[in-house]
């Protein structure tokens, strides 16, 4: 027996049975019922699709792991039954979805894509750190402390003349 085929006796087809009209598969888990959980599949999946066409550099490596964490702890932290427990993993969660709008940031700066190409990707990340912050407040005390609000930070700061009147301060 080949290799491929021992490979396809013990991975066992997935189970998922299509729903009455014969659309996506009925969910089989709670998690995927959430909303949160399927906009992360979906942004983890538009993820793998630039990966695959980047060169291999330290932001495209952190890119994957970190849209791959999304859905992984949300899944994870929607199975724990306590609220901090769940909590932690939705606060894991929100934390990978903005390092993976840091790594589109880094990937634009090194000219590797353009703004454009991931400005729908970071407005779904912006959703995705929405409902998890929304979680969040159902499940943690220090849930009002986060937010994730527009804001113009740094945007139009000409950083060639930050400098510029330092020397004027000491005299």
């Amino acid at each position: 027996m080949s290799r491929k085929e021992n490979a396809t006796l013990r991975t066992p087809a997935p189970n998922h049975t299509p729903n009455p009209a014969g659309h996506a598969p009925q969910p089989l888990f709670d998690h995927e019922r959430l909303e949160v959980y399927q906009e992360a599949i979906v942004f983890c999946g538009w993820a793998g699709e630039l990966i695959e066409v980047l060169p291999r550099v330290a932001s495209r490596d952190q890119l994957d792991r970190a849209s791959t964490s999304i859905p992984l702890n949300i899944a994870e932290g929607n199975g724990k039954f306590s609220p901090p427990d769940r909590a932690r993993y939705f606060e894991i969660a929100r934390g990978s979805a903005v390092e993976c709008a840091a790594c589109l940031d880094v990937l634009v700066a090194r000219k590797l894509t353009s703004a454009e190409a991931v400005l729908r990707a970071k407005e779904k990340l912006a959703s995705i750190v929405r409902m998890l912050i929304g979680l969040l407040r159902r499940f943690s005390e220090r849930a009002d402390v986060l937010r994730e609000e527009p804001g113009g930070f740094g945007i139009g700061y000409d950083h060639e003349h930050e400098h510029e009147h330092e020397h004027e301060e000491k005299q």
